[in-house]
């Protein structure tokens, strides 16, 4: 068996292909614009080609060539005046709740496209919005007009407490500890939390989820089944009713 040829070379491809993505950084297929696109499709049948041929090394050199200009590109495009040749613009689809038709046949999206965008995010109607925008990237901004907008705390002229992201302490079963390190709390204290619903220190694989709030409580999702009555606000999806 040609062991560079069976064993070696699909490891030096993978490793070269990962590390060549690794430096090209990381994006959403949706964030990508032309060129990020260009460059997963070309390095795809770059690393793709050894595997049925001999040039291992000569693929890696082509794959590490094209990375490095992509890099140049991107360069170019943080010049003002080169990125608006380089790089695709914004499109306005809907400014001030008027559809901009020219926007819609641009980028060609139909009305229907349009509007099915729109109820993703939450509006159902045009009037609402003051600008919808297709970004470079491929996705759609849409800013609705002050009278349409959710109501934010500043409105009503209140001071919330600050947010954090909830630290989990446990996850399916299993303790986190450099969470509670980071909390500056033990497993002792933990255990305490756990007996308010129930829980016994041997019994952490009851335990979903557990972590600890913005208020310093901790809340505990368990894997025990739910009685839920049939009222209709308890109606679930498919045939587990």
């Amino acid at each position: 068996m040609d062991v560079f040829k069976f064993i070696i070379s699909p490891i030096l491809i993978f490793i070269g292909g990962y590390l060549f993505l690794r430096i090209a950084g990381k994006k959403a297929v949706s964030q990508m614009n032309s060129f990020d696109l260009l460059v997963v499709l070309v390095l795809g049948t770059v690393l793709s080609d050894p595997l049925a041929s001999d040039q291992t090394f000569e693929t890696l050199y082509f794959g590490l060539a094209f990375v490095l200009l992509y890099f140049l590109f991107t360069v170019l495009t943080l010049n003002n005046k080169l990125r608006w040749m380089l790089v695709e613009t914004s499109t306005v689809l809907i400014r001030n709740g008027d559809i901009n038709e020219k926007g819609l046949r641009k980028i060609r999206m139909t009305t229907e496209e349009l509007m099915s965008e729109l109820r993703i995010k939450g509006f159902i109607n045009t009037k609402d919005i003051e600008i919808a925008v297709m970004e470079s990237a491929g996705k759609m901004s849409v800013i609705p007009k002050s009278t349409s907008r959710a109501v934010q705390t500043k409105d009503l002229q209140l001071h919330p407490s600050p947010t954090f992201i909830p630290i989990p302490l446990i996850m399916d079963g299993q303790v986190i500890d450099h969470n509670l390190k980071f909390l500056q709390k033990d497993r002792a204290w933990l255990n305490t939390q756990l007996k308010s619903y129930s829980i016994e220190p041997d019994e952490y694989t009851r335990v979903t989820l557990a972590f600890y709030n913005q208020y310093g409580v901790v809340e505990v999702d368990t894997s025990d089944s739910k009685d839920l009555s049939q009222e209709p606000q308890h109606y679930l999806p498919g045939r587990s009713n």
